[in-house]
């Protein structure tokens, strides 16, 4: 007998609306994730501490866990506090690196995770990936999904513009990362998963298409929607593939090359993607992806963000390094330095133009 279907990896609930932090008590006691209403939330020193204030009326069985910043040390912290407490869930109310530590001490604790985001920033909010930086720079550790994912419209947009706009880079991304997998598998054989693809795909053009900005509420739904479905797709495929090809690789060179300067993630994937397109000769899709990061107030050249053109044509020569044994449009195309600031050039010229 063939297998019919398989389980994805995914909440139980998503809530993304107005106000939907309001009820976070109701929802967790309706989807018998705590009726007690016993949970540990990991907060962060902005967003989250503001936020207390309004949910601990809500909330009062729960205790509040202040976290630093978005390291190991934090995450294992945060877990060895919480350890033996009793807890129903880990709540991580924040951005995205709060929700990574939280993500982190909770599998560490064998706790379900509630992501409750306070902006748009990247796609990692549902993930089942946590981000943090350690004493070798910044790694990737495999996590559990999510059992929640909550997202207030009224909270996201009172976050700083540029955290949205970088979730659209994120979001964007996609279409880049899903053709490189395509590369890949046409080259040397890698396997895709169609379903984690799909899903990949179909949020990244959700965003691309969408005649709407960051000041409207269905365009904010929309980019929540599409970086939950990243999650997901990557939940899916058991790993970054769906998300993550020569656009992050680019994006992973700067914050190594460059980690006290670097951007915010969304900004410098959006980029990347766009340049990682028109090196594999979509050169109206390239100039599709600028078009649209331009019209959100997104870089479409280095020099936006602070980088001159040597810079990135240096980020892009280091970038395979970033990713050892990932195959995208940088190593089949294997350029030289000469090349790929040629490449550059053209690129620069093209979407002035």
């Amino acid at each position: 007998m063939p297998v019919l279907t398989r389980l994805i990896p995914s909440p139980v609930v998503v809530d993304i609306s107005r106000g939907a932090m309001d009820d976070l008590a109701g929802l967790l006691a309706d989807q018998r994730i705590s009726a007690s209403g016993k949970l540990a939330i990991a907060i962060s020193g902005g967003s989250g501490a503001t936020l207390r204030t309004k949910l601990e009326p809500v909330l009062p069985h729960a205790d509040w866990y202040p976290v630093v910043d978005g390291t190991i040390d934090s995450a294992v912290k945060l877990a060895d506090d919480i350890k033996g407490r009793r807890y129903d869930a880990v709540v991580g109310l924040g951005g995205g690196k709060i929700i990574d530590v939280a993500k982190y001490a909770a599998a560490r604790v064998g706790l379900p995770m509630v992501a409750v985001a306070t902006n748009l920033a990247h796609d990692g909010i549902c993930s089942p990936v946590a981000t943090l930086d350690n004493d070798n720079g910044r790694g990737s550790y495999g996590v559990p999904t999510p059992i929640a994912m909550v997202i207030d419209l009224d909270v996201i947009r009172d976050a700083p513009l540029r955290f949205v706009r970088s979730g659209i880079g994120d979001a964007l991304s996609n279409i880049s990362a899903i053709a490189d997998w395509e590369l890949s598998h046409e080259v040397t054989g890698e396997a895709v998963d169609g379903l984690a693809a799909a899903m990949a795909r179909t949020a990244g053009e959700s965003v691309l298409r969408h005649p709407g900005g960051c000041g409207d509420d269905e365009f904010l739904t929309v980019l929540a929607e599409a970086l939950v479905l990243t999650g997901i797709a990557m939940s899916i495929s058991g790993d970054t593939r769906p998300a993550s090809g020569a656009c992050h690789e680019i994006s992973h060179a700067f914050d190594l090359l460059h980690p006290g300067r670097s951007a915010l993630h969304g900004e410098q994937v959006g980029l990347g993607a766009a340049f990682a397109m028109y090196l594999r000769g979509a050169k109206e899709q390239s100039g599709l992806f600028a078009d649209v990061l331009r019209r959100h107030g997104l870089p479409v050249l280095p020099e936006e963000i602070g980088f001159s053109a040597e810079e990135f044509v240096a980020a892009v020569e280091y970038a395979p390094q970033t990713r050892p044994g990932r195959f995208t449009i940088l190593e089949h195309l294997n350029l030289s330095t000469a090349e790929i600031r040629d490449a550059y050039a053209d690129y620069a010229q093209t979407i002035r133009s």
